[in-house]
């Protein structure tokens, strides 16, 4: 998959993960991109170790891990600034 394709699943995967994480509001375009690239390649990266398969090319799948993914890394974004404030 090319550095376009990255770029779309990447955008439509850290949009997705930032809608359902409530991060959204405070998230642009380009942060949207750089969580669902960097989801990406944490969701493969845990697909490859159960023994499933990752990213494969530009395909719901591939959205599917990129999204989940982000979610997570949302997730700890979030953990991490909630105990900083505190």
């Amino acid at each position: 998959m090319g550095i376009i394709g990255w770029i779309i699943i990447g955008a439509l995967a850290g949009w997705i993960a930032s809608k359902i994480t409530g991060n959204n509001k405070e998230m642009g375009a380009s942060k949207n991109i750089i969580v669902g690239i960097i989801g990406g390649i944490l969701g493969g990266l845990v697909m490859n170790l159960v023994g499933g398969i990752g990213i494969t090319g530009f395909n719901l799948w591939s959205l599917l891990v990129a999204t989940g993914g982000a979610i997570v890394l949302l997730f700890i974004v979030n953990a991490f600034k909630k105990r900083a404030v505190t």
